[in-house]
């Protein structure tokens, strides 16, 4: 009986060692995780950073290029006495710069144990070449090449974006990014940030226990390549750009120019912006860029709310056509504005001819006649109360893009405001409040707020006869597809067989010629067709805002603008000549001797 337990012991006890040195064996010999596990200890991953994709116009230029640079590293534990006079003749910097990444290193000696840190970022190849034959000089120092943006053309600082370190709120919600990493902050950068920024790569090597690197690891078999980040192509013409903040110079404001068939955009420029020059080290220049009190880094084309002013009569006019309540013969008087109170209270207007049809109002610019309109619209008795009647008003204008934001892919795209009911409830009251309430909305006034691009949108959709696609910034290529949305006609609630009806008359305010009546005369280019609509926003806070829209030719339209000019007055003035300019230099590629006298007003006049 003893024997007996005796000889289980010692089997169970041979057993357990049969075990242990089995999986002693299968540790060491067959399954190598458990020793890359403990290599990795010793193991130094060293980042390869990936080349930015490239971003390019919608001909092939190059917009936004890669330029090698390189930061200057030190590992502090292995520096040794050095001529700091000579690393700042050689690196150009100053002494004070070195004292005090110096002082800092000797301060967090712990905390930065044997680790590499930055000590000078973004240095030329130029200054590199001249540190690197005096390198062995200065132990503990070594250099990283890494590439920053370059910009071949001055066409969109705004448009493009900027890239710079990634801040800890970033970080905090990217895991895939370090600090020192770069990141696309505004423009095309930021919104295309997933497909340009490539994928890192790193090398490995093995450190001893001091945390020094001695060796590469695995003879480099197991370094992986950094993947270049996707080029984009966008939809923008170089050269329109270009041209389209030469005469916004001096000027704020915007131009955006859309591609109707496609939604496609052309041109989109904010002015005052940032100068691709300073968009090259924003670091150096943000706080400069960012004080100035023209506020060029506010993207006035998706982010500034104004009021459309009188290009909003043309949205009027197509609901009221759709509606019936308006033919297009239908006559209305205008004796310098719409009286709309008993006291005698009136909505002015500039002097021309009355009665008017529709043609000759949207020609002229009426008033008065978008008042009789309007009101008309809010007292069909097809709904069962004014509300009602406000209720389906609101939906025509949001069908075409008022609202909300269009959802384009360009980044912060904000949505401006069309009133509700309900927000008019609030204010006066349940049934308190009635057309002379809100007249400022027959005009595109009152609580009425659209962007730019917004505008824009509006001149595409008619030019279309009554549909738009998304506006966007990047095209299809064979490494990336756009959103289908893209791709998918947006249609309003009004038939596109009404759109004539206003066009006709937006081709006459170009084209029948001084003395006829006409608000757009200005803008005509012969063979061209341009039709258009001016418009004078009212601006509570100093100048009225000068603003245009137009298509060109009048059949199968291939390009559609929107110019708006803070504080330039009258639409016809400033506004409608930079529109017809653009049209005139995007279809015929020069602008005709003929007219290089009104090229050469806008260019000089300057309101900043």
């Amino acid at each position: 009986m003893e024997l007996d337990r005796k000889n289980k012991l010692l089997i169970g006890l041979g057993v357990a060692v049969l075990l242990l040195l089995g999986k002693i064996f299968y540790i060491q010999v067959i399954d190598r995780s458990y020793k890359e596990n403990a290599l990795n200890n010793s193991m130094v991953y060293d980042d390869i950073f990936p080349p930015r994709g490239l971003i390019l116009d919608r001909n092939g230029k190059v917009l936004v290029n890669n330029q090698v640079c390189y930061d200057i590293l030190v590992t502090p534990r292995e520096l040794a006495p050095f001529d700091t006079l000579t690393l700042c003749d050689l690196l150009g910097i100053t002494p004070e710069y070195v004292k005090e990444k110096t002082d800092y290193y000797r301060r967090y000696r712990t905390r930065i144990g044997y680790q590499t840190v930055t000590f000078l970022k973004q240095v030329s190849t130029e200054t590199y070449s001249r540190f690197s034959e005096q390198a062995y000089r200065f132990p503990g120092f070594s250099g990283k090449e890494r590439t920053i943006r370059s910009y071949p053309i001055n066409a969109g600082g705004n448009l493009l974006g900027y890239i710079s370190e990634a801040d800890p709120v970033f970080l905090n919600t990217h895991k895939d990014y370090k600090p020192g990493d770069l990141v696309g902050k505004t423009g095309i950068e930021a919104a295309m940030e997933s497909e340009l920024k490539g994928k890192k790569g790193y090398h490995i090597f093995l450190r001893n226990s001091r945390n020094q690197i001695k060796a590469t690891y695995n003879n480099g078999e197991s370094d992986v390549s950094a993947e270049p980040g996707t080029d984009m192509v966008t939809t923008i013409d170089a050269d329109l750009q270009q041209y389209g903040q030469y005469l916004m110079s001096g000027k704020l404001g915007s131009i955006v120019a859309i591609e109707p068939g496609t939604g496609e955009i052309l041109a989109m420029v904010s002015s005052p912006g940032i100068d691709v020059s300073d968009l090259a080290d924003i670091g150096k220049n943000y706080n400069k860029i960012s004080r100035d009190r023209n506020k060029p880094m506010f993207n006035r084309t998706v982010q500034a709310s104004y009021p459309p002013g009188s290009v909003f009569k043309l949205v009027n006019g197509l609901i009221g056509l759709q509606e019936g309540t308006l033919t297009p013969d239908r006559r209305y008087p205008c004796n310098n504005g719409f009286v709309y109170t008993s006291g005698g209270k009136k909505l002015g207007c500039h002097s021309h001819r009355s009665p008017l049809n529709l043609e000759e109002a949207v020609m002229m610019s009426c008033n008065g006649y978008f008042c009789y309109v309007f009101r008309e619209i809010l007292s069909n008795p097809a709904f069962k109360s004014r509300e009602e009647a406000f209720d389906a008003w609101r939906d025509y204008v949001t069908s075409f893009g008022f609202g909300g934001s269009l959802g384009s892919d360009f980044p912060f795209e904000l949505g401006g405001n069309i009133p509700t009911s309900n927000y008019y409830n609030r204010i006066y009251g349940k049934n308190g409040w009635r057309f002379q309430t809100i007249i400022s909305l027959s005009i595109g006034q009152g609580e009425i707020g659209v962007t730019p691009l917004q505008i824009a949108n509006l001149s595409a959709t008619v030019a279309n006869r009554g549909h738009y696609f998304i506006p966007h910034i990047i095209k299809d290529t064979d490494g990336f597809e756009i959103d289908l949305k893209f791709k998918e006609p947006k249609y309003t609630k009004v038939d596109s067989v009404q759109f004539e009806k206003v066009i006709g008359g937006m081709w006459r305010a170009v084209n029948s010629g001084p003395g006829s009546g006409g608000t757009a005369s200005v803008a005509a280019v012969p063979g061209l067709d341009i039709c258009g609509k001016t418009g004078t926003a009212q601006n509570p806070h100093g100048a009225d805002h000068s603003v245009f829209i137009c298509f060109a030719p009048r059949e199968n339209p291939k390009i559609a603008v929107a110019v708006y000019v803070e504080n330039a007055g009258f639409g016809a003035t400033w506004a409608c000549p930079i529109a017809s300019l653009i049209l005139e230099k995007y279809l015929t590629g020069s602008v005709r001797e003929e007219r290089k006298w009104l090229e050469e007003r806008v260019v000089n006049k300057r309101f900043i």
